[in-house]
């Protein structure tokens, strides 16, 4: 029931900032992966394994900080544009980014299982 104003408007603009930031970091590990020998499928993979933990503590410290505010009336809309969007929006960067990265850049599916060492 929080009216979407201008308080709203500035934590989804810091939302967008957090979820570029995580798209970044999620890019970066993608890339070292492939540079380290990685077929690019498994390194989309991996990067979204080993990726998970960081976002997801980065999202819920995010999430607690800002979580004084939810009892605020005036912070009160920023502060649940920020708490919600950023826990669904970590999830969506561990799972839906990787699988639009290998869609945008043609990435195969190997043909061959692979091991998971």
């Amino acid at each position: 029931d929080s009216p979407m104003g201008f308080i709203a408007i500035l934590g989804v603009l810091s939302l967008t900032g957090m979820m570029i930031k995580n798209m970044i970091v999620m890019t970066s590990a993608i890339n070292q992966g492939v540079e380290g020998g990685l077929h690019p499928f498994d390194a989309c993979v991996q990067a979204s394994v080993s990726q998970a933990r960081p976002i997801m503590l980065a999202a819920g410290t995010t999430v607690l900080g800002v979580a004084p505010l939810f009892p605020d009336p005036f912070w009160n809309a920023m502060a649940t544009a920020i708490m919600a969007g950023l826990g669904v929006g970590a999830l969506l960067t561990i799972v839906l980014y990787p699988t639009i990265y290998a869609t945008l850049h043609r990435i195969p599916v190997p043909d061959e299982p692979r091991s998971a060492a």
